[in-house]
């Protein structure tokens, strides 16, 4: 006998319920509706491990800035096309200072969260040179991304980095830009969904080869300095999280408030792009758009208006005043998120020890950091049905072939475990283990 905390039969009755085509390739929103819908209907809890929201509270700082702003009066008048000035300073001061490298503040451009930032970049960059129109994802990855090019008609290629870890990655890329076509190369770091990291060798291969093919790099940095095996977030001092910025100007950097300072809510982000680029002339985009064609002018008030047309601009003053304080020492945003890290050893400890694997075990030179993500399989248990297998016994999760990953397994996220669910956890995967034997 099963020990299962949902039949088969309830679950595949909220599936038909919610009308979702095939379980084993829901995406994140599907998964989570059906876990919500089996809490609802059960009043049994869910282990989620299915959607990346912060599980901590949102910065203070950034509150109190929020409503500063708003009592001000700055509700009602629109916010600058380009951002206000206060963001676009603090922003590209917080650069410097936990980076280490220089980007004015005329090319830290707000965006309604990285999810804008990167859909405009698509558009930039996929636009300014005829002929070259595809992107390339070093997956696994962010599902929406790929969405964001379906909607705009461009597209794109990918591969699975994980048998391409370090020089092995040279020869992969070259294999996809030496074909002229690829306008943008994506990925994040940590990454999204594996939380494995990019080193500095790698980095340095993406940087050379986007210059030689004049590819733009659009490095997500959601988990700014999320890599907890280092000491980061240290402002003015090394070390500093590795990035591709150090070795081409073929870049844009994506820093979000989201998770670093649990903003989510209030979809923040800068899009940050170097002196050189933004002040790149394209003449494709000067007749697309009947403008300048400077690439950061075009993406500024000729894409990005036309998404959001601005953000909010009582966000950005919060955004700046957490950016501001994180330079000066107010806030330790590595300390405050480092809870990521403790729930995903804890977490993981759980599932080893019933029978499961952690699939992305490996960066090039050390083991994969504990953070805000983690990746398990089961035996050879294909991503699909093991999504399905932990719903049963309620789990919730995303399968790992939706994010461009060829690895069985799914993604899990630490951020909505709570104290109380840890033995509830550890239960349920002793079960999932006598009843599923290697």
């Amino acid at each position: 006998m099963k020990h299962q905390v949902f039949s088969e039969e309830l679950v595949a009755s909220v599936v038909s319920e919610l009308q979702i085509a095939n379980l084993e390739q829901a995406t994140i929103g599907e998964v989570l509706l059906v876990a919500s819908r089996l809490e609802e209907k059960t009043g049994i809890p869910f282990i989620r491990m299915d959607q990346g929201s912060p599980g901590l509270p949102a910065n203070q700082i950034g509150i109190e800035a929020e409503k500063a702003a708003l009592d001000r009066g700055v509700g009602s008048q629109y916010p600058a096309a380009a951002g206000v000035a206060e963001l676009k300073a603090a922003a590209s001061r917080f650069v410097k200072a936990f980076i280490d490298i220089d980007i004015p503040a005329e090319g830290c451009i707000p965006t309604t969260g990285s999810v804008a930032a990167s859909y405009g970049s698509f558009i930039a960059c996929t636009q300014r040179i005829p002929g070259k129109n595809k992107v390339l994802f070093i997956d696994p990855g962010f599902p929406i991304q790929k969405s964001q090019l379906r909607i705009i008609g461009a597209q794109w290629e990918w591969f699975d980095i994980y048998h391409y870890r370090g020089e092995a990655l040279r020869e992969k890329l070259e294999s996809y830009l030496s074909k002229g076509d690829i306008a943008a190369i994506v990925y994040s770091n940590p990454n999204n969904p594996a939380w494995i990291c990019l080193e500095d060798s790698e980095l340095k291969i993406i940087g050379e080869l986007a210059t030689r093919y004049d590819a733009i790099v659009m490095e997500d940095m959601a988990y700014f300095c999320m890599d907890f095996r280092s000491d980061l977030g240290k402002p003015w001092q090394p070390p500093y999280p590795p990035t591709v910025a150090r070795y081409t100007d073929n870049y844009v950097l994506m820093l979000s408030s989201s998770k670093i300072f649990s903003y989510a809510g209030q979809r923040m982000a800068v899009l940050c792009v170097p002196e050189k680029l933004f002040h790149t002339h394209y003449p494709a985009l000067a007749e697309r758009y009947g403008d300048s064609g400077i690439f950061g002018q075009t993406l500024i008030a000729s894409i990005l208006y036309m998404i959001t047309s601005g953000c909010t601009a009582s966000t950005q003053y919060a955004y700046a005043a957490m950016l501001d304080a994180s330079v000066e020492g107010r806030i330790d945003f590595v300390e405050d998120t480092r809870e990521y890290g403790r729930r995903a050893e804890r977490m993981k400890k759980i599932f080893t020890d019933n029978g499961f694997h952690i699939v992305y075990d490996h960066d090039v030179t050390q083991p994969v950091g504990d953070g805000f993500f983690f990746t398990l399989g089961y035996g050879n248990m294909p991503s699909g049905q093991l999504l399905k297998e932990l719903l049963y016994y309620g789990v919730s999760s995303i399968s790992l072939s939706t994010t461009g990953c060829e690895q069985n397994g799914v993604r899990a996220c630490t951020s909505r475990m709570r104290e109380e669910l840890y033995p509830v956890l550890e239960e349920r995967m002793k079960a999932f283990h006598a009843d599923h034997p290697l």
